[in-house]
């Protein structure tokens, strides 16, 4: 039993803060108020701290490292964490090893013998093993297509669509969250309007979550999204738009459009809110950057087509016409070889000049030397548009934070701390509790989460505590695995992590 002290109390609704006590025992929170301290209770005192929910990250990549316990989210006061995103989930696994682990292993940094061949099984694990989060899983679109397809791309067969639906629809069954979509990686990137149709009516039947990485988010960002409004409005799905963000200073005026799209579609009835990190730059593999279609059968098949010097032109052609950065936007985070390991952190522009090559040649001859394992980090929209996303009531804050071998974005170390920290205290983009509100009550209620997201009596006891002046991310681009400061306590089920 353990009792927290004169807490200033930011609940998790939006409204302003009180000072109180909050009692947590038997993994709830039992009381909340003045409350006088019951005998055998370990009593905290909270004087000049904040307390809220624990933190929701219902954006993250750690499928694999919620499994071993690693603190980088845990000691930024997340205590849930969502995974399974942008189509690459650890299950469905069935014949496939290789495959999937082709298709996944650059965004999950895996080891050799990962996959469950479902959800239960998968969650069973997270169930023994997990001690630092809350996991819920979304069953990814990638894995789904590979566990009956292979790296194949083009449309599924009657028989291998059929499969999908049902092997969809068992792992909803088993504990799945829901369905997500990497649209811009293969083979996903190669599913069908159809195809996606079908698979969000099974998500719907269940009253899950269907949560998007779309096909564009640069040239072709309001038609990637016009599409995912559609399908949400043909299966009557909830739709999750991911990471929101116009890609590209070009496209950096089509953000108000976009958002114009979505309250038009929560207007219209369709249940459609969005998702932001709080950082101008993203991260991902390199070989996102080439088109899909490059990409049937797996990493072996690009390496065959880089080395044949007319496949290699095309690719690279295509590859130029698509990008909506700069080469001085892009650098190299995360490289297989030792070999190379000095290149990590460089820009693709630099890397160019040194070695007296294009920025496109020097990419793809980076992918053949690191067999197609390069991830990268990107510098990809505005101030303004960040602070506009950020803000908008629709809007969820996450980390998209996955690790790699080498140097990972500073929001997988960051996220939460920065929030509060930089985005609310020193640039005054939104209140403390609204942003309180966005990683906790708003993000639990997403998903469904009945018992978590709020301070309140009986529910569970997920309980940050924070010095609302001192807390911040410290991790940077440069020193990314930095851990924040500021955050003095993290319960999770009454528990301190």
């Amino acid at each position: 039993m353990i009792l927290l002290r004169n807490a200033t109390i930011i609940d998790g609704t939006g409204e302003a803060p009180c000072v109180g006590d909050i009692l947590m025992r038997d993994g709830i929170i039992a009381e909340i108020g003045s409350i006088s301290p019951p005998e055998m209770a370990h009593t905290v005192d909270c004087t000049g701290l904040v307390a809220t929910p624990g933190f929701i990250d219902i954006h993250s990549h750690s499928d694999l490292q919620v499994l071993i316990n690693h603190r980088a989210k845990a000691d930024q006061g997340v205590t849930t964490e969502v995974v399974g995103n942008c189509g690459f989930s650890p299950y469905p696994f069935r014949h496939n090893h290789d495959a999937l682990h082709q298709f996944a292993d650059g965004i999950f940094c895996g080891w050799d013998d990962w996959g469950w061949s479902g959800a239960r099984e998968y969650l069973d694990e997270v169930h023994l093993r997990a001690k630092l989060s809350n996991v819920l899983s979304l069953t990814g679109h990638g894995s789904l297509r590979i566990a009956h397809m292979g790296l194949r791309q083009g449309i599924p067969d009657a028989q291998e669509m059929d499969a999908m639906e049902c092997n969809l629809s068992e792992c909803l069954a088993d504990g799945s969250a829901g369905l997500s979509t990497g649209l811009m990686y293969a083979p996903g990137s190669s599913a069908s309007h159809d195809e996606l149709v079908r698979l969000c009516k099974v998500v719907e039947r269940h009253g899950k979550v269907y949560a998007t990485h779309m096909r564009s988010y640069s040239h072709q960002l309001l038609e990637s999204l016009q599409e995912q409004i559609s399908l949400a409005r043909e299966s009557g799905c909830r739709l999750q738009v991911s990471h929101l963000q116009a890609v590209g200073r070009a496209n950096w005026d089509k953000q108000a459009r976009a958002l114009e799209l979505l309250e038009q579609a929560r207007m219209e009835g369709i249940d459609v809110e969005f998702d932001s990190y709080p950082y101008l730059a993203g991260s991902t593999v390199l070989t996102q950057l080439l088109p899909q279609s490059a990409m049937d059968g797996g990493i072996p098949r690009l390496l065959q087509l880089l080395n044949n010097q007319e496949e290699r032109k095309a690719i690279a052609q295509l590859a130029m016409e698509q990008m909506a950065q700069q080469w001085s936007d892009i650098f190299i985070a995360s490289i297989g070889s030792q070999r190379n390991q000095h290149l990590v952190g460089m820009s693709f522009a630099d890397l160019a000049e040194e070695r007296g090559t294009t920025g496109i040649d020097t990419a793809l001859d980076l992918l053949l030397e690191e067999k197609g394992i390069v991830n990268i980090l990107s510098f990809n929209q505005s101030a303004d548009n960040l602070r506009k996303l950020l803000t908008h009531p629709l809007c969820t804050v996450i980390s998209d934070g996955f690790y790699v071998k080498g140097r990972p974005h500073p929001r997988l170390y960051g996220t939460f701390p920065c929030l509060l920290g930089e985005i609310v205290r020193e640039r005054g983009w939104l209140s403390l509790p609204q942003a309180v509100h966005k990683v906790t009550a708003k993000a639990a209620k997403r998903f469904g989460m009945k018992d978590r997201g709020l301070l309140a009596k009986n529910y569970i006891a997920d309980v940050v505590v924070f010095h609302p002046g001192q807390i911040s991310g410290r991790a940077t681009y440069e020193n990314p695995e930095l851990a924040p400061e500021g955050v003095k306590l993290v319960f999770r089920g009454g528990l301190q992590n």
